[in-house]
């Protein structure tokens, strides 16, 4: 079934809800957006408070001495004296009146603030702000009008400012960023060795830094270490525990299979002594089963590898099965053309074939179609092989699918124990696959189920 892909935006909040990266490095950036501008705003604000009460007065004096350099008492304005003060000052002069009209800047637009009535800038908010007309423009005795303004062409380095200004801001923010990357990496180290613990693998501890004087996310990963130590020993201990038993069952069970066979053949007890030959059988098998999973979950597995041809492995397999179990002679083979020979362990890739048809053949009883076994090429230029077996049966659940291949899992008890299976072999095919370096994968067929074991070439 085809999912939907979701918008962008709804992709976004998912990733930034399942984040912890990210969700800190919003805070941050929310955290500086608004001290940025609470920093701003109250300076402003400081700024017209101090405008009204210290810079106002000493704006009026320098403005009207200003006006007395340019238009000295009883005489006209001096364009010459007010172009020695704009080539001095950064600032703009405009005389208007009967005998001078004169304009420093005539390509610069007038300021808002004569363009504008005040009522109309009170009415567009701009109220707080000074009042310009009386602070800039001075009347002279003989009907002129002085205005002094800003040289806006000397303000050109202003968008520079700003784009360095916003540049370095967003180096800020990518260093902290990278920052806060660094320090939160041990969270990816800690979600591995997790990992890694759960997958059985206690070899490599989860790293801390500074392990003298770790932070809290050094004492997390060394209380987890610590943590996987003990499960370690656990399991440690309680696969001694079973090998121990394991081999401590072995006599006893040899001198009871003795004991069985020499009962007489006779008809009275000939059904009993048959039963207990099979028990004994299966109990010697299930010995075996466990001493050899623990062998190869251990950490030094040792394999045995000899020149195999898989596809004659196979058959003779099934002839070997076919002498206590007739309908193994049913099961199809299909080997695809160039099945290389490889070096394998023979004897324990004889184990894996031996359990993967072994349960296949138990769990398609009644079915209409054979188990199918199939050999195919796998791998660079074909020189691995991938078995698959496949039966026509009922299947399992699919929510049991992940547990198939662990230790004594059944997902019918009572039918399993019925057919003999105490949920051990598909357990075994795993770790067989996974100490040849290949992989073990379980899915329902519909109908039946399919088992697929890749084995790269040794």
């Amino acid at each position: 079934m085809h999912t939907p892909k979701l918008p962008w935006y709804r992709r976004a909040l998912n990733a930034l809800r399942c984040s912890l990266k990210l969700r800190l490095m919003m805070v941050f950036l929310l955290l500086a957006m608004g001290v940025a501008f609470t920093f701003i705003s109250g300076a402003q604000k400081a700024f017209s408070v101090g405008w009204r009460e210290a810079a106002r007065p000493l704006l009026v004096d320098y403005v009207d001495r200003l006006a007395a350099d340019v238009a000295p008492s009883d005489d006209l304005p001096q364009i010459d004296r007010a172009q020695a003060v704009i080539e001095r000052l950064p600032i703009t002069i405009d005389i208007a009146g009967p005998a001078v009209n004169w304009r420093s800047h005539p390509e610069q637009s007038e300021p808002y603030w004569r363009k504008e009535r005040r009522s109309d800038r009170e009415r567009k908010g701009w109220d707080d702000e000074p009042d310009w007309e009386p602070l800039l423009v001075r009347q002279t005795a003989d009907g002129h009008r002085i205005t002094f303004g800003m040289d806006e062409a000397r303000f050109t380095k202003r968008p520079k400012v700003i784009g360095y200004t916003l540049t370095a801001l967003l180096v800020l923010t990518l260093l902290a960023f990278l920052y806060l990357r660094r320090l939160l990496r041990p969270l990816d180290d800690i979600r591995q060795g997790a990992l890694r613990f759960g997958s059985g693998e206690f070899g490599v501890p989860i790293p801390v830094k500074h392990p003298q004087r770790p932070d809290e996310l050094g004492e997390l990963a060394a209380t987890i270490n610590t943590m996987g130590q003990d499960i370690h020993q656990m399991l440690e201990a309680q696969r001694a525990l079973l090998l121990a038993i394991s081999h401590e069952l072995r006599s006893p069970l040899t001198r009871a299979r003795l004991n069985t066979e020499l009962l007489p053949e006779t008809p009275d007890v000939m059904a009993q002594r048959e039963a207990l030959l099979r028990d004994l059988a299966e109990m010697a098998r299930l010995i075996s089963d466990l001493l050899e999973s623990e062998r190869l979950a251990g950490r030094h597995q040792a394999l045995h590898r000899e020149i195999t041809d898989p596809v004659e492995l196979a058959h003779e397999l099934i002839e070997e099965l076919a002498t206590t179990q007739p309908v193994a002679r049913s099961i199809a083979v299909h080997a695809a053309p160039g099945v290389p020979t490889m070096t394998l362990d023979r004897t324990r890739v004889r184990l894996l074939l031996r359990n993967l048809l072994d349960n296949a053949l138990r769990h398609s009883a009644g079915a209409p179609q054979p188990v199918e076994l199939h050999l195919r090429p796998h791998g660079v230029n074909g020189q691995g092989v991938e078995l698959e077996v496949r039966d026509h049966g009922p299947g399992v659940p699919d929510d049991h699918l992940p547990q198939l291949a662990q230790a004594f899992f059944r997902p019918d008890t009572a039918r399993t124990r019925a057919a003999g299976g105490v949920g051990l072999g598909l357990y075994l095919c795993r770790l067989v696959a996974q100490a040849h370096g290949g992989t073990f994968a379980v899915r329902n067929a519909k109908p039946g189920l399919a088992v697929t074991v890749t084995l790269p070439p040794g």
